[in-house]
């Protein structure tokens, strides 16, 4: 009964990592084209960092981890 059970766990988790590599490539590969020009990049790179600064905070506060 329990014959391939590890085998089955490992393949579900190499499912797992590539359909969310699948998605990720699926999703930035229409900004490729984007990265291409200087203004557009400095552009989506401060949008990106702001993005992430933004959750930190976000989450910061409302765990209560710190002061803002």
């Amino acid at each position: 009964m329990f014959d391939g059970f590890w085998n089955n766990v490992f393949r579900y988790c190499r499912y797992f990592i590539t359909t969310l590599l699948g998605v990720a490539l699926n999703a930035f590969a229409p900004l490729i084209p984007l990265f291409k020009r200087p203004v557009t990049l400095v552009a989506l790179l401060g949008l990106f960092a702001g993005t992430l600064v933004f959750i930190s905070l976000t989450l910061r506060a409302m765990l209560g981890l710190g002061t803002i």
